[in-house]
C-alpha cells in the first residue's frame, strides 16, 4: 500500500520525521501586527517571539484553505490519511474534509482512500498519530485496519500543557476570560489538559511554573499504567532545559517506551508563548 501522511504545521516534528517522503505539512498563517508569517520550514521560532513580545495586540492564525488541502492530497497514492488540529479549536479539521470533497469532485472515478483525523488534539498530540499511521502502515496493515486502531489510538492519548501566559488563548476564544484572569493573580499557573471532545480543560495548578510543572509529572508518574506501551512525545516554545527537567521527574516514577522532545513551530509556540510546554503519551 502506498500511502502518505497530511498534517496541519500545528503537528510538532522534530527533522527525521519531517523530511519523511510520506510525509506533508500543509501550514497555517499566523498574523502578528498586521503582518502575515507562513508556518513552514521558513519559520523563526526566535524572531517570532521577538516579534509577539512587541505586538500591541494578540496574534492570531488562520487555517488552510481547503484548495490547499486539496493540492496535499494529489499524487500516485492508494491512501491519504490527514492529521489536523482538534476540531474544536481551529477550522483546519473542516478545510481538510472540505479540500477532500472538492478532491473527489475534481477526479472522479478516482479510487484513492482519504481519511481525514480530527486529532481532539494539537502539537506532539498530532506527531503520535502521525507516528501511528507510519507504524501501521509499515506493518502492513490496511486503510480501514489503520483508521479504526488510530481511533481508539486517539480516543486512549493524553495531552496537557503548563504555559507562561493564557491570553493569547483567550483572546482567540480557546479559553474563557475567568480562566485566563484568575491565573494571572499570584503567579498561578494552571495545568491545561486536552478533553476527549478536543477542547481545553484545567487539571490541576501551582505557584509558579517549575512547581506546575513538578505537579505534572507527578501526575503523569502515578496515573500512567502502561507507559512502557507508550510514547512519550514533549514540545517546547524555546525551553529546552525545562522540558529536558520534566522528562527526567517523569522518568523517575513511568518508565516509557520512549521519549521524544521537539521544538515547536508556529502555531503552537503562538499559542503556548515563550517557555511554554507540552506533553502527550
Amino acid at each position: 500500500m502506498k500511502f502518505k501522511i497530511v498534517a496541519d504545521s500545528c503537528c510538532d516534528m522534530d527533522e527525521k520525521l519531517k523530511s519523511l517522503a510520506e510525509v506533508e505539512l500543509v501550514p497555517l498563517v499566523l498574523t502578528v501586527s498586521g503582518e502575515d508569517i507562513v508556518d513552514d520550514e521558513t519559520f523563526d521560532q526566535k524572531e517570532f517571539i521577538r516579534k509577539v513580545s512587541q505586538a500591541t495586540e494578540e496574534p492570531k492564525s488562520s487555517c488552510p484553505s481547503p484548495a490547499r488541502y486539496m493540492e496535499a492530497y494529489e499524487g500516485d497514492y492508494d491512501c491519504v490519511f490527514v492529521v489536523t488540529l482538534s476540531a474544536n479549536l481551529s477550522g483546519s479539521y473542516n478545510s481538510a474534509e472540505v479540500g477532500k470533497a472538492m478532491y473527489y469532485d475534481e477526479h472522479p472515478g478516482d479510487q484513492k482512500q482519504i481519511y481525514v483525523f480530527d486529532s481532539c488534539s494539537a502539537s506532539v498530540g498530532e506527531t503520535l498519530m502521525v507516528q501511528k499511521i507510519i507504524e501501521l502502515a509499515e506493518d502492513g496493515d490496511s486503510f480501514e485496519e489503520i483508521v479504526q486502531k488510530v481511533l481508539k489510538f486517539r480516543d486512549g492519548r493524553q495531552t496537557f500543557f503548563v504555559i507562561e501566559s493564557l491570553e493569547t488563548l483567550r483572546k482567540n476564544g480557546r479559553l474563557t476570560g475567568l480562566t485566563a484572569v484568575v491565573a494571572s493573580v499570584l503567579n498561578i499557573k494552571p495545568i491545561m489538559y486536552g478533553t476527549k471532545e478536543g477542547t481545553i480543560a484545567k487539571l490541576d495548578q501551582a505557584r509558579g511554573m517549575e512547581k506546575a510543572l513538578m505537579k505534572l509529572a507527578k501526575h503523569v508518574g502515578t496515573t500512567t499504567k502502561d507507559a512502557g506501551q507508550r510514547i512519550l512525545a514533549i514540545s517546547h516554545v524555546n525551553c529546552r532545559e525545562r522540558a529536558e527537567a520534566l522528562k527526567e521527574e517523569i522518568l523517575k516514577m513511568a518508565v516509557f517506551k520512549d521519549v521524544i522532545i521537539v521544538d515547536t513551530a508556529g502555531v503552537s509556540s503562538m499559542y503556548a508563548c515563550d517557555g511554554g510546554i507540552i506533553i502527550s503519551y
